[in-house]
């Protein structure tokens, strides 16, 4: 590597989070609103630039706790994004990462000294987004849609333990269709995903539910 190159020069690293939750049944996206330029008063997707003396991983959750508040949440990478044009500053490479949270149980920062604002979105109901963060979302939409029956990625939604129709709303608001119902329990129990705990949960004027728990 020839360091004096001018190829080398004036390149950097973006990371950005698409994190999302269900709420009252309905699947959202955490966005943040910009103070500055490039992209002034646009939306886009938790994130930030990657200081030279941090890794990627502790750059994504210093920007995250730095734009939202938010803090020691699990959060899994997704990919990279390399579109030499994809800031108009200067080349900047995007490591994005993916995360499932329970807004319920978090309070997001509404102001910090680069964001103006900050809000759950419906999917379906997302606004002109800056940067190409249009892109890596609807990608992100489609790799969590092709995820959630091969791992445990809701498992931050839930109790410690849950009832299979409170599961099966969450799946059916993700993937924005019907699922058969005997094989979503049969498939998410033969795939390891969750197990019946042995419990009940009594509710009124209905039979008792089952308890499941992710295993």
């Amino acid at each position: 590597m020839n360091i004096k190159n001018k190829l080398y020069k004036n390149q950097g690293i973006h990371v950005i989070t698409a994190l999302f939750t269900v709420e009252d049944g309905k699947f959202k996206v955490l966005l943040i609103k910009r103070k500055n330029e490039p992209f002034k008063d646009k939306w886009i997707l938790v994130g930030g630039a990657c200081y030279n003396n941090e890794d990627v991983e502790q750059a994504m959750r210093r920007e995250m706790y730095e734009k939202t508040g938010l803090k020691n949440i699990s959060i899994d990478f997704f990919k990279v994004f390399s579109n030499p044009t994809r800031s108009p500053v200067m080349r900047m490479i995007a490591i994005t990462y993916i995360g499932v949270i329970d807004c319920t149980k978090v309070k997001v920062l509404k102001e910090t000294t680069k964001t103006s604002d900050a809000d759950w979105f419906l999917i379906d109901r997302v606004p002109e987004l800056g940067y190409d963060h249009k892109e890596i979302l609807q990608q992100a939409i489609e790799y969590l849609k092709g995820k959630i029956f091969e791992s445990k990625i809701l498992k931050e939604l839930f109790p410690k333990t849950f009832t299979l129709p409170q599961l099966y709303n969450a799946y059916v608001s993700i993937l924005d269709k019907p699922i058969d119902r005997r094989n979503f329990r049969k498939k998410l129990l033969a795939d390891g995903i969750i197990k019946d705990t042995g419990l009940l949960q009594a509710q009124e004027g209905k039979k008792s539910a089952k308890l499941y728990s992710f295993i």
